[in-house]
């Protein structure tokens, strides 16, 4: 079993960016140090540093042991600031993973519940792809993923996916855009500066299915991972752009932008994604209910 007191030792090395300024931190002499992570190698039986005239640097298996270092005294920080609260006040810990293409204000929307319990919620929200969070549901790290689709086929674990409701696809553009526009939604979008999510999306997929269909050819002029960042170039008028209808008030009013028209035929999807097939978490089960009662209700 590695000696928890070694690794960390390594870990303060490797922050730091050396075994003196390591030892100044821990209070140890640079002797020491050295050999407790000599002790460290021996015992992993890699080299964790190479030196480089006279700095220290990391080894590709170094890197390797720095990142779970990483995660191992993040956690501890995080348990040990738990348990320090008062019982009376401690929250309850709200761990959730949010797909990056899934929109801020959907997952704002849906998130707050959270925060509007009666009782008192700590809530970690980490961004990343779907299949990142994934890893990290299956190893209990995260209570609730939030995703525009369910667990991939080719993703082996146990976990369930709670549909939250769906929405129409909105277009929407700035003023001065929509007077250059010619004819009716959506005849207007053919040759029409567009903006959209980037390929190989279930929502652009479908998207370019309702494009071809109706034999519209908008100019493409960006495609965008980050939907948010995508907004802001449309609210500039850089090109006409989409978000989910259930939030077309809320769109039309950040931006200063006008919705153009609506596309039934293109359905947004969200869901929560789970271990438990019965949410029993108190506030996942709460996120749930409310953004299927309220969010996706009108739609």
């Amino acid at each position: 079993m590695i000696n928890y007191k070694h690794l960390r030792y390594f870990w303060v090395v490797a922050r730091e960016g050396g075994v003196a300024r390591a030892s100044e931190r821990l209070h140890l002499t640079p002797q020491t140090i050295s050999g407790q992570l000599s002790l460290l190698e021996k015992h992993l039986g890699v080299d964790l540093f190479s030196r480089v005239g006279r700095n220290l640097e990391l080894t590709d298996s170094g890197r390797l042991v720095l990142s779970y270092a990483d995660e191992i005294f993040s956690l501890g920080g995080e348990l040990e600031e738990v348990l320090n609260q008062l019982p009376d006040d401690r929250p309850q810990l709200f761990r959730v993973g949010v797909v990056d293409v899934v929109p801020k204000s959907i997952a704002h929307r849906v998130l707050q519940t959270a925060l509007q319990m009666p009782e008192p919620v700590r809530m970690v929200c980490r961004e990343a792809s779907l299949d990142m969070l994934l890893a990290e549901l299956a190893v209990h790290r995260l209570d609730l993923v939030l995703a525009d689709r369910t667990i991939p086929p080719t993703i082996s674990m146990r976990g369930f996916s709670h549909k939250l409701g769906e929405c129409a696809v909105s277009f929407f553009a700035t003023e001065k855009l929509i007077k250059k526009l010619t004819g009716d939604f959506p005849r207007c979008l053919d040759g029409a500066p567009i903006l959209l999510p980037s390929s190989g999306t279930q929502l652009r997929s479908g998207i370019d299915k309702w494009l071809d269909k109706h034999r519209i050819h908008p100019r493409m002029v960006a495609e965008f991972d980050d939907s948010a960042l995508m907004k802001v170039f449309g609210q500039q008028g850089v090109g006409v752009f989409i978000a989910p209808a259930a939030i077309e008030a809320e769109v039309a009013l950040q931006y200063q932008v006008s919705a153009i028209g609506r596309v039934d035929e293109v359905q947004e999807r969200f869901y929560a994604i789970s271990v438990e097939r019965k949410v029993t978490h108190p506030v996942v089960s709460a996120v749930v209910e409310a953004a299927r009662e309220s969010l996706f209700a009108n739609e």
